[in-house]
């Protein structure tokens, strides 16, 4: 298993964690961290664009006029594509784009993807992310100090003031540790864990 310093938020060493081989050791298989990142992009689309067919559009009861005698072109519908205000033909509708990726490799993906942090030497574990006040000002300085401006903060509660101050940094986000993704530990440089979180997610990963 590797063995991880601890550090507090002034950077200094409070002790090692022991992270589980198959979480934080697996092998990088970038196959899976592609599938998992363009899954996660896809689900994001809403599909909820729509256009009026010829039969959804308001009016067009009646035949605009008869169908002989008037040297003009026959016609059915004021409602018909040619018309304006008239139908769309072929137009967009509501579409599910979510695709279908089973647990398993969802899994093996956030594992490859932690792994990778781990491999590059992008991986911080905190003891705690606590702020004294919700400041924006007091969470940057933090993060200099753990020289991690880009990074992915995930703790193993819902902190309100971590929360408030990290978002309005354009460089760094605050997630849960159920939240944790694939899309996001790769979006950003430096990934740091509170002790916490360490623990939730192996037990996510059934330790």
């Amino acid at each position: 298993m590797p063995v991880v310093d601890v550090f507090n938020i002034k950077k200094e060493k409070v002790g090692t964690v022991e992270l589980r081989d198959e979480v934080f050791a697996a092998p990088v298989r970038r196959h899976l961290l592609h599938t998992a990142v363009v899954w996660q992009l896809e689900k994001r689309r809403q599909g909820t664009r729509k256009t009026k067919g010829r039969s959804e559009v308001a009016g067009g009861g009646k035949k605009p006029w008869r169908q002989k005698g008037t040297g003009r072109a026959r016609q059915g519908s004021i409602r018909s594509p040619q018309w304006r205000h008239g139908g769309v033909v072929f137009g967009p509708a509501p579409y599910d784009y979510e695709p279908k990726l089973p647990r398993r490799v969802r899994r093996a993906a956030l594992a490859s993807a932690l792994s990778s942090k781990v491999k590059d030497g992008r991986l911080v574990i905190v003891d705690d992310f606590a702020l004294a006040a919700a400041k924006t000002k007091e969470a940057a300085s933090i993060l200099k100090v753990l020289e991690a401006p880009d990074a992915l903060i995930v703790t193993g509660e819902k902190v309100d003031a971590v929360e408030r101050a990290v978002r309005n940094l354009p460089d760094a986000k605050v997630l849960r540790s159920e939240g944790l993704n694939v899309y996001d530990v790769l979006h950003y440089d430096t990934l740091i864990l509170t002790r916490d979180a360490v623990d939730r997610i192996h037990k996510g990963f059934g330790a």
